[in-house]
């Protein structure tokens, strides 16, 4: 059963997701459970996909047609790799009734919302994004739980109607996250450091384990210990989403990157030199910010990063 009281009362009755992978199917599985009477429609550009996602139940309905979906929806939440989101916008021109609000879940917001209102001018617009995610992709991915007590921050722009913003809010708490409000570029800096970053060094260090010749790959994959293993889990994540990522916040992803860069510098200087000082008092500061993230509920105290299996999450599709 579910952990989010009801009944609740739902603050759209007619939902459209538009992009059924993991998040996408997440948002339909939660809301048939948290809000039972609001009716859902899918809809997916690859056919397979929405085919999965019938048969999982992702939607009450997946037409063929995105017209379809969209026709009586009261929101529309856009699932859809960041740099797609302008031209999925623009096929919704002329397709969605006058007071319909039109949201997302991407991890890059001032960009997003930029691209969205140049192709829907004069529609509601309430930007989100859910912190809540794994490494699994695709329409076999979602479970209903994925944002109990997970952080969802919402970007509204300047002149958004209030009682939308508050509707948007409501809908996330509805099914299980926690609501937080931040401007859209200091969103993007804040997700830089907490997010982007941390996924590029993975990439980047699963990568030159990859390259070097005298590792076999066989030996990477035997003796990976915990630090490995999780960086592993983070490079898992889907490439064509992380792609649009990094170029959608750009100037952030730098910024951090050159701090980040820095950074390194200052350790690799205290190893070459023997600064053990320096090392410990470094260290030191990076455990208590790691106890500060347990103690706000994002994690837990227990080994392999707290990571552990779901249950309900459905082994990635090939």
């Amino acid at each position: 059963m579910s952990e989010v009281e009801t009944p609740i009362e739902a603050p759209f009755a007619n939902v459209a997701i538009i992009g059924l992978g993991l998040i996408g199917g997440s948002v339909g599985l939660a809301v048939h459970e948290a809000m039972p009477d609001v009716r859902t429609f899918g809809w997916d550009a690859d056919a397979h996909v929405r085919e999965v996602a019938a048969e999982r139940n992702l939607a009450h309905a997946i037409p063929a047609n995105i017209d379809d979906a969209v026709a009586d929806a009261d929101l529309v939440v856009l699932c859809v790799p960041v740099r797609a989101m302008e031209e999925v916008a623009a096929q919704l021109k002329g397709k969605l009734k006058p007071d319909c609000v039109i949201s997302d879940v991407g991890s890059c917001k001032k960009s997003v919302a930029d691209a969205i209102a140049r192709q829907l001018p004069g529609q509601p617009i309430v930007p989100a994004h859910p912190v809540a995610g794994t490494e699994h992709s695709g329409p076999g991915a979602g479970f209903a739980s994925l944002f109990h007590n997970r952080w969802c921050i919402v970007t509204p722009g300047e002149g958004v109607d209030q009682v939308h913003v508050d509707k948007v809010i409501a809908f996330w708490r509805a099914i299980g996250a926690t609501v937080e409000t931040m401007a859209p570029d200091h969103h993007d800096r804040v997700l830089a450091v907490t997010s982007h970053v941390p996924h590029l060094i993975a990439y980047t260090i699963v990568g030159t384990a990859s390259d070097l010749e005298e590792v076999t790959r066989s030996e990477v994959i035997k003796y990976s210990a915990g630090g490995f293993r999780d960086f592993t889990r983070i490079a898992a994540s889907d490439p064509t989403m992380w792609r649009d990522v990094f170029l959608s916040n750009k100037d952030a992803v730098l910024e951090i990157l050159q701090r980040f860069s820095e950074d390194l510098t200052a350790l690799q200087r205290a190893i070459r030199w023997g600064d053990g000082d320096a090392l410990f008092d470094h260290f030191s500061k990076t455990r208590e910010v790691r106890r500060s993230i347990i103690e706000e509920g994002q994690d837990d105290a227990r080994p392999d990063f707290g990571r552990h299996d779901h249950g309900e999450v459905p082994e990635p599709e090939a």
